[in-house]
């Protein structure tokens, strides 16, 4: 007699669930290798543009002397 479907089907569905967590944790491995923040930051200049480049010191106090 032939085995039911209902377990082939369980025995599939657990091996995709497999392969899903290992695919997880091989991309959470290369983002920890990469270790590249540095291009994930964002500064907003005076304007609401987002920049690359971080505020100078002139500005950010003048910034804080409005908020005072």
């Amino acid at each position: 007699m032939a085995k039911s479907q209902a377990t082939f089907m369980k025995k599939q569905l657990e091996k995709n669930r497999q392969k899903k967590k290992e695919d997880k944790a091989q991309r959470k491995q290369e983002r920890k290798e990469s270790g590249s923040s540095a291009e994930e930051i964002a500064y907003v200049d005076e304007f609401g543009n987002l920049t690359s480049t971080p505020p100078t010191q002139k500005q950010a106090s003048r910034d804080e002397d409005k908020k005072n």
